[in-house]
């Protein structure tokens, strides 16, 4: 996917003409803010959920040693897709964004941060991928391979709770797109998740990163995560022969700083170069050809489903993690009180 040409003449002239204001960044946000940011001619901010932190740290200088890139760092800041979005909402100065779920981007979209056309081209503003995955035990000792034995009375699961992490949607989509045909029975998905949550998730984790310390610590027999997850921090895993694609956009800031260098830094993403790096990384390429090359280390799962086959994010957001009418949500509310 690349940005047109005709837009980055927009952007360029609405920098031009803007009048740049200075906001400070939301406290709870963490940065790696490269060394030579300070001295760069264009520093540029990006703002990203945190299990991205390894995958950007290499971005950021990659482009750097490129053309469109000299003269340009990036400072990057970390925490929830949540907390970004709506610091960004709120006024925080940023270039770029990334997020784990798309309705973090609509927010800014709303907002007028975000220009509605950002997910225009093949991969729908996605430069990355990865999937949701089961973390076990060394050895697999409960003999987890597949969903339904998430369901077994002798097996504890651990995952980051929706109600404050939208990273963690992916891991309960997975299981209701499982038991739900792909949606085609939604009460059948919806009864799957009321199971796991009242019988087998007994801690609430505010975020996937909480969830991945607590069964490091020992909690828990199974771990509901993100397979880079899985292989950035060493676990085993189990891949269920169907699985949720993990999708998480990034979109450039339009009323950023710097805004032609950001689109130049978002087309770059989808480049060749990289996608090797995400890879590299352990995050899937969305580029074919890059993927090809990298089978072993991501192997295609029998189905793989996405939010469009369940409805698209219009539909899945408001019937499923809506906080007042979504019916995972009100599992969770249901099971902590």
């Amino acid at each position: 996917m690349r940005f047109s040409a005709t837009w980055k003449t927009a952007a360029a002239l609405l920098l031009s003409a803007m009048v740049v204001m200075s906001c400070s960044d939301g406290s709870s946000q963490t940065g790696g803010a490269d060394p030579g940011v300070a001295d760069a001619e264009t520093p540029l901010k990006l703002l990203a959920f945190s299990e991205t932190e390894p995958a950007w740290t290499t971005m950021g200088s990659a482009f750097a040693a490129t053309p469109e890139g000299a003269e340009v760092a990036v400072d990057t800041a970390y925490g929830s897709s949540a907390e970004q979005s709506r610091a960004v909402e709120t006024g925080t100065t940023a270039d770029v964004v990334n997020v784990s779920v798309e309705p973090d981007i609509t927010r800014l979209v709303e907002a007028g941060k975000v220009n509605e056309n950002w997910d225009a081209g093949v991969t729908k503003g996605i430069p990355f991928g990865s999937v949701v995955s089961l973390v076990v035990r060394p050895g697999n000792p409960k003999s987890i391979g597949d969903w339904g034995d998430l369901l077994r009375p002798d097996v504890e699961v651990i995952t980051a709770s929706p109600l404050s992490s939208g990273s963690s949607w992916w891991n309960l989509l997975a299981p209701y797109a499982w038991a739900s045909g792909g949606g085609q029975d939604p009460e059948a998905g919806l009864d799957y998740v009321r199971e796991l949550v009242a019988d087998h998730v007994r801690l609430h984790p505010g975020s996937d990163r909480e969830a991945s310390e607590a069964f490091r610590r020992g909690s828990g027999d199974v771990l509901l995560t993100s397979e880079v997850e899985a292989l950035n921090l060493g676990f085993e895993q189990v891949r269920p022969p169907q699985t949720m694609k993990i999708e998480s956009p990034v979109a450039v800031v339009s009323t950023g700083r710097h805004l032609e260098q950001a689109v130049d830094f978002v087309n770059f993403l989808f480049t060749a170069e990289a996608q090797k790096l995400w890879a590299e990384a352990n995050f899937r390429p969305v580029d074919p050809g890059v993927l090809a090359d990298y089978t072993d280390e991501f192997p295609a799962p029998q189905t793989l489903w996405t939010v469009d086959e369940l409805g698209g994010w219009e539909v899945v957001e408001p019937q499923l993690f809506d906080e007042g009418t979504g019916a995972i949500t009100k599992i969770y509310r249901q099971a902590i009180r």
